[in-house]
């Protein structure tokens, strides 16, 4: 999860079964499984927490042997990305890419795998890797019948430019229309992680906290298309929206495949803010935003605190549950 500073684009207006299968229907939530921790608990255990909780779905950041395995017949959705160190070889090659499906997809069955990720966050010249990355996977993908998983790519919030009033969200570079139109041709969804969090932080001086965090107070207007905006998670997810209209991809969905809280380790960063994020955030998600009604797929970051996360200190404390499985602060599913 790479941090971004988005106060810049955020204005000042904003005061106010036979081996891995495509699932059936699309469920709301999920949360995201990271491992940069020397404490957690065993993959199997973690799977067993996610069935117990009602988690239905799950992002992991590589291939994870173990984890694929514990995941075998347990219904859980999955998101796995291909790892950016891996990119380029996918790209370059179609038999790279047959043999990353041949590795960690079709060896594993009982799995149901909704979406294969091109890349977290691709920066600078590797975002050229992306789409025959992605063409690739695709045709790996249906030379063996499992042409029903969609690969996509995850981009960070900053992909989007001039993001307010949302109608005037645009994407900042051309790779990135190259990318929507691509995933508009093969009915695969655009995965971008939206943090409300960091662009409060950057500047809580015209980002108010109950905006930011879905709590009632604070109404802001799109006026170039009337729309109102109670909470910041719906005007970013909505400036994506816009962009992609931009980009000659209107049909293209949005899959937040990260957002979340820190409950320490930074401004902000509290377990009552972090509850009241995240809670909302499982709250609000199943009727959309403004622009796009209907159930809007998230995935919280992250199930655990990861203490072997490097960069600032919040970044060790996304987790819904403690490394032991306790419950970091009261949460619902």
């Amino acid at each position: 999860m790479a941090r971004q500073d988005v106060a810049s684009m955020l204005a000042v207006a904003l005061i106010v079964g036979a081996f891995a299968s495509a699932p059936t229907s699309v469920q709301s939530i999920g949360v995201c499984y990271g491992v940069i921790g020397n404490n957690l608990p065993s993959r199997s255990e973690v799977v067993q927490l996610y069935r117990s909780k009602g988690i239905t779905d799950m992002r992991i950041y590589f291939a994870d042997g173990q984890a694929l395995s514990a995941l075998r017949n347990s219904g859980i959705g999955l998101i796995i990305d291909v790892g950016n160190d891996q990119l380029g070889s996918i790209a370059a090659s179609a038999s790279n890419a047959a043999g990353w499906v041949k590795d960690n997809v079709q060896r594993y069955q009982g799995l149901t795998i909704k979406y294969i990720t091109a890349g977290n966050e691709v920066q600078g010249g590797d975002t050229r890797n992306i789409v025959p990355a992605i063409r690739n996977l695709n045709a790996a993908l249906s030379a063996v019948g499992l042409g029903g998983i969609k690969v996509s790519t995850a981009i960070r919030f900053d992909a989007v430019a001039n993001s307010f009033p949302p109608s005037a969200g645009v994407f900042a570079q051309s790779y990135i229309t190259d990318v929507a139109r691509l995933l508009a041709s093969t009915g695969a969804p655009l995965l971008a992680n939206i943090y409300p969090y960091f662009a409060y932080r950057d500047n809580p001086r015209d980002i108010q906290l109950n905006y930011a965090t879905f709590r009632p107070g604070t109404t802001v207007r799109d006026d170039n298309n009337g729309l109102t905006y109670t909470c910041l998670f719906d005007a970013m997810v909505d400036a994506v929206h816009a962009a992609l209209e931009k980009a000659g991809a209107p049909g293209v969905r949005v899959v937040v495949s990260e957002s979340g809280w820190p409950s320490a380790g930074g401004f902000g960063a509290s377990a009552d803010n972090a509850r009241a994020y995240n809670q909302g955030l499982i709250d609000h998600v199943g009727g959309g935003t403004p622009k796009r009604r209907g159930a809007l797929e998230t995935y919280i970051f992250a199930m655990f605190d990861e203490n072997q996360k490097t960069g600032i200190e919040t970044e060790k404390h996304f987790g819904l549950f403690r490394p032991d499985k306790s419950p970091a602060y009261a949460i619902r599913f």
